[in-house]
C-alpha cells in the first residue's frame, strides 16, 4: 500500500509539473505576442520602439485624482521642486 501511495504521489507531482510548465510557456508566448504587437504599432506610427519611452509615456498619461500637494494647500508654504532630486547616499549592508 505504501508503494502504491508513492507511485500515485509521483504521478501527481509529474502531472502538476507538466501543468506548471505549460502555464509558463503560455505566459511567455502571450508576452512575446504582446511585445510584437507593441513593436508593430510603434513602427506603423513612426515612433521608435523602446521600453523606456513606452513607460515614460504611460507614466505621463497616468493621473492621480486623490493626490494633493501640501504646498498648494497653504498659500504661505515655500514652493520647492522635488522633481530634480539627485543627492543619494548608498551604503553596503554587511
Amino acid at each position: 500500500m505504501n508503494t502504491f501511495n508513492q507511485i500515485l504521489r509521483s504521478i501527481l507531482f509529474f502531472v502538476l509539473t507538466l501543468v506548471g510548465m505549460l502555464m509558463a510557456v503560455v505566459f511567455m508566448v502571450s508576452t512575446a505576442i504582446a511585445v510584437a504587437i507593441l513593436y508593430i504599432v510603434a513602427r506603423i506610427s513612426g515612433r521608435p520602439f523602446a521600453i523606456k519611452s513606452y513607460w515614460d509615456q504611460r507614466r505621463r498619461s497616468r493621473t492621480r485624482p486623490n493626490f494633493t500637494r501640501k504646498e498648494t494647500a497653504s498659500p504661505t508654504a515655500t514652493h520647492r521642486s522635488t522633481q530634480n532630486v539627485t543627492d543619494i547616499e548608498m551604503r553596503e549592508i554587511p
